[in-house]
């Protein structure tokens, strides 16, 4: 079977298309496929997702974080999604013929060609995680780019890959391996950022709530007419994405407020919307041929 990987970085720039735009050309190349850019001014960041050949793919997000460190100045950012820099994580994903083992190898040898070749550091996380503290990026990101300097003088914090000391201009990357994620943003009319700050509380596991696998957040986006509940679904076969929107709806109607709609922020697997309908979740400028995976990559 022919092997074929993803890789989904997500750099902190949502507001300068120019900027954008050059960082994510450099991925395309023989053996490597644009599929999706994703812009939030609110968050002040972009996930790009290309996907193809591993070696190809290798290349092409190496090419990214250097065009990334050339164009972002971390230490000028600003925005409402935690970050620790400009190019704040770069997983790999096994789509076909390939194995976690080889998605972490391949973030390894990413991770030290950055270091070697650009002088720029991070750390490894999920499946390629050097320490079990950091196979969570949660953890690796506590304190955000601000915290970085006090975070280096520990020694159980001293970075995998790269030069040792503090980057105010880029910051920190993590790389890493994981499993599928979705990021699935759910969005309520009005401005009671503080009801979506408690349903992103009902809701995450880290907070005990109804999903395990759910990392959730309220994030201030009034400007456009809602709040918003943004997530990711660590694992949609564990807790289906339906269900986790029902329950937002539910917490919503307990509190005399709507839905307005919701988004899937780059590509999500096929199986992970089997069964239900893009009206039920209310889902605004989903694309099915550009973000479902496997119609992008025409598996």
């Amino acid at each position: 079977m022919k092997k074929i990987v993803l890789c989904v970085p997500n750099i902190s720039e949502g507001k300068d298309c120019e900027k954008i735009n050059l960082i994510a050309s450099v991925v395309e190349m023989p053996g490597s496929k644009l599929l999706d850019m994703s812009s939030d001014t609110n968050h002040n960041r972009s996930v790009i997702t290309f996907g193809g050949e591993p070696e190809a793919v290798k290349q092409a997000a190496f090419n990214l974080i250097k065009k990334a460190a050339e164009l972002i100045d971390m230490s000028k950012h600003k925005g409402e999604h935690p970050r620790m820099g400009a190019v704040d994580v770069c997983p790999f994903v096994p789509v076909a013929g390939m194995t976690m083992q080889e998605c972490a190898r391949l973030a390894w040898e990413l991770g030290w060609a950055v270091g070697c070749d650009l002088g720029l550091s991070g750390y490894f996380y999920g499946y390629a995680a050097k320490k079990p503290e950091r196979k969570k990026l949660s953890d690796i990101r506590a304190g955000e780019y601000e915290a970085l300097p006090k975070k280096l003088e520990k020694p159980e914090w001293r970075f995998d890959f790269g030069l040792p000391e503090f980057n105010p201009s880029f910051g920190a990357t993590v790389i890493g391996a994981r499993d599928f994620l979705i990021a699935f943003n759910v969005n309520l009319r009005g401005d009671d950022l503080d009801l979506a700050r408690a349903i992103a509380r009902t809701v995450r596991g880290s907070s005990n709530g109804i999903f395990s696998n759910v990392q959730a957040l309220g994030i201030d986006t009034r400007e456009k007419g809602y709040v918003q509940v943004s997530m990711n679904l660590l694992n949609y076969k564990i807790d289906p994405i339906a269900e986790v929107f029902q329950a937002i709806k539910n917490f919503a109607v307990v509190f005399d407020a709507e839905i307005h709609s919701s988004e899937i922020i780059g590509l999500v697997p096929r199986d992970a919307l089997r069964g239900v309908s893009i009206e039920y979740l209310q889902l605004k400028d989903f694309d099915p041929q550009r973000q479902i995976i496997e119609e992008a990559l025409g598996l």
